[in-house]
C-alpha cells in the first residue's frame, strides 16, 4: 500500500474551488457514485449533502477555513475548520470514494488537528456526526474523539441539508482533545 501522505499538499479553498468540492463532498455521501465508499449516507438519506452556497459561506467564513488536500493537482478531500473560541470545529469533511479506506483520512483529520492547535490554539476539536452512523463513529472513536451523548435535531424540512429516509435522525457531538 502506497504511503497515503506521499505526495498530498494542503491548501486553503478558494472561491475557484466550490464546484470541486461540491462534487466531492456530494460523491463521498450521497447517490450511487457514493457506494464506492464506505461513507455513504445513501441507505440514510437522499437529495443533496451541500450545494454551491453552502460551500462559499465556509470558504468566505471570517472564523474558519476550508481545508484541501490534494495529489498530483487534483483535489482528494477536503475538511472544514472553525474557530470557536478554545475549540476547533471539524466538518465537511469528504475522501474521494476511491481513495477511501487507504489511509488518506486518517492523514487530513491528523493535518487538520495540527493546525487547528497551531494556529489558534485549539485544545479541542468538537464535531457532529449522524447518531445512527455507527461505522464512522467507530472511525473517529479509533482517532481519539469520544462520544459525549449530546445530541441536536437533524433539520427534518431542510432539503439542503438532504431528505431522509428514516425518522430517527439526530447528531451527537464527538470532541477531542488536541492537548
Amino acid at each position: 500500500m502506497e504511503n497515503a501522505a506521499a505526495g498530498l499538499t494542503f491548501r486553503d479553498a478558494t472561491d475557484t474551488d466550490v464546484d470541486i468540492l461540491v462534487a466531492l463532498i456530494e460523491s463521498a455521501y450521497r447517490g450511487d457514485d457514493s457506494r464506492v465508499g464506505w461513507t455513504t449516507e445513501a441507505d440514510i438519506l437522499e437529495g443533496r449533502r451541500t450545494d454551491p452556497e453552502g460551500v462559499l459561506e465556509v470558504v468566505k467564513g471570517p472564523d474558519g477555513k476550508l481545508l484541501v488536500a490534494e495529489r498530483d493537482g487534483t483535489v482528494v478531500a477536503c475538511c472544514q475548520l472553525e474557530h470557536r473560541g478554545t475549540h476547533a470545529y471539524f466538518g465537511m469533511f469528504a475522501v474521494s470514494p476511491g481513495l477511501q479506506g487507504a489511509g488518506l483520512g486518517k492523514v487530513v483529520i491528523a493535518e487538520a488537528e495540527r493546525r487547528a492547535r497551531e494556529d489558534w490554539g485549539a485544545t479541542e476539536m468538537h464535531m457532529t456526526v449522524i447518531s445512527v452512523r455507527e461505522d464512522l463513529i467507530a472511525w473517529y472513536e479509533r482517532r481519539g474523539y469520544r462520544r459525549t451523548g449530546r445530541m441536536s435535531p437533524f433539520p427534518y424540512g431542510e432539503e439542503r441539508f438532504g431528505i431522509p429516509l428514516r425518522a430517527d435522525l439526530q447528531f451527537e457531538l464527538l470532541v477531542k482533545p488536541l492537548v
